[in-house]
């Protein structure tokens, strides 16, 4: 069965950086990415990757993110640096399988950027 699991959330200080790792099993995946929901707020796509390495990125966060992945460990990254208050939110972890188009999520770990 697919699983993900998201790592490397936590709470740092404005313009700190914070690196996340979400190890994917079950499937061989597509397009893998990250998502935010903060409180009150609508799940909104933060950045995703491709299996052939194409990227995509939300504009308020381009500079600062650097979306990545592994493709022998089924693992994608997410390198945050200059990490803004705005950023505060829950990250999830997304994957969609290569040959069934088949979405996945993780549980979620959140990001608190807080002095």
């Amino acid at each position: 069965q697919v699983q993900l699991v998201e790592s490397g959330g936590g709470l740092v200080q404005p313009g700190g950086s914070l690196r996340l790792s979400c190890a994917a099993s079950g499937s061989i995946f597509n397009a893998m990415g990250w998502y935010r929901q903060a409180p009150g707020q609508q799940r909104e796509l933060v950045a995703r990757i491709t299996l052939e390495g194409r990227t995509n990125y939300a504009d308020s966060v381009k500079g600062r993110f650097t979306i990545s992945r592994d493709n022998a460990k089924n693992t994608v990254y997410l390198q945050m640096n200059s990490l803004k208050s705005e950023d505060t939110a829950v990250y999830y972890c997304n994957a969609q399988t290569k040959y069934a188009y088949t979405n996945y999520w993780g549980k979620g770990t959140l990001v608190t950027v807080s002095s």
